[in-house]
């Protein structure tokens, strides 16, 4: 990515406002906890990753942020900061593993000054940006190896650097591959229902200089079935112990999809989307947005007043239809109940 997603900046948090994205790039400058909180709840900052960078950020300006110079005070307001942001999104593991790593050093500062208990939270939170940066080009290269020397892939949602600190996780194999002298074509979903495909993923392609093609969600299937697709890589927000995987509505349908037509499919994920505490995807909590971002989505009506809605904003794709994760740690393979031990 040219642009950062995410960063501090002058005691501020910075993101790409993502909701006015493709037709706007408008950089948002955040000093008020309750703001994050709408700007995460908002999809103004999305993307597993990234949501954990903002989570981890905004424990840190909740410090800042309290007027009271006392250390105990400043505790109390980054403690009510944990608790406030964890309600935000339920479904991404980041948001939840950058939040431990953050009370984690709370609980390592205890009696400590205000200033130090302030330091001490930024520098973790840009730890977590700057991990995540790493970790990004480690998934690109273990991936990119997997894409033949001319390559056509089809990708579901938003999974590059607008939901990361850096290149992204399913796009970072692309940038990756493009780097290293493969030829990479990309399809992409529109990803119903905020179209998260066509008005992110298609942008920052193009913006990279990648040949993009947007596609409906619905044309998947005969585009697989015309063979033009080489492989499918798509992002996730939590993944199960058994392989089981939440990613944007739609991946399911994807998998079986690749399936039917003997294309492989694969998840691109850091180890901080591993949620080993749960067997299976029925464990994984499903967040359920408002009705109105289908039936009123962009300025008008799109479904009849005071009809039912029924808009999970992620699905389960069973383990067995993954044809590997791609990992900072390398590539692996089922049977997932073994092999993913090797990330603990």
């Amino acid at each position: 990515m040219a642009r950062e997603t995410i960063e501090w900046k002058d005691g501020k948090i910075k993101i790409i406002d993502q909701t006015l994205l493709p037709e706007t790039v408008r950089y948002l400058y955040i000093e008020r906890l309750d703001d994050l909180i709408e700007a995460i709840m908002s999809l103004r900052i999305r993307g597993a990753p990234a949501i954990g960078i903002a989570a981890a950020m905004g424990v840190a300006l909740s410090a800042f942020e309290c007027k009271d110079n006392k250390g105990k005070k400043i505790l109390e307001s980054a403690r009510r900061a944990l608790k406030l942001i964890r309600k935000t999104r339920p479904t991404a593991k980041n948001l939840f593993w950058a939040l431990a790593r953050m009370e984690a050093v709370l609980n390592s500062l205890q009696n400590e000054s205000a200033e130090k208990i302030q330091l001490n939270l930024l520098q973790e939170a840009q730890k977590i940006l700057e991990e995540d940066r790493s970790i990004c080009r480690a998934i690109g290269k273990n991936g990119a190896r997997l894409l033949k020397q001319k390559s056509t892939v089809l990708t579901h949602c938003n999974a590059g650097g607008l939901a990361t600190g850096d290149y992204g996780t399913a796009l970072g194999v692309i940038y990756v591959a493009r780097e290293s002298g493969k030829e990479v074509k990309v399809y992409v979903d529109e990803t119903r229902p905020l179209l998260q495909g066509s008005r992110l993923t298609a942008w920052e392609l193009m913006e990279s200089g990648i040949d993009v093609t947007v596609i409906c969600d619905s044309a998947a299937g005969f585009l697989m079935k015309q063979k033009k697709v080489d492989c499918v890589i798509v992002g996730a927000d939590r993944i199960a112990l058994n392989g089981d995987t939440a990613n944007k509505i739609g991946t399911y349908s994807l998998a079986v999809l690749a399936k039917e037509n003997n294309i492989p499919f694969y998840v691109a994920a850091p180890v901080s989307t591993f949620d080993f505490t749960l067997v299976s995807g029925d464990e994984i909590p499903i967040e359920e947005r408002s009705g109105s971002e289908i039936t009123c989505s962009f300025g008008r009506k799109t479904a009849p007043e005071n009809v039912g809605v029924y808009n999970p904003a992620f699905d389960i794709t069973p383990g067995q239809l993954v044809s590997a994760f791609i990992t900072e740690k390398g590539i692996f393979r089922s049977p997932y109940e073994e092999t993913l031990k090797n990330l603990v």
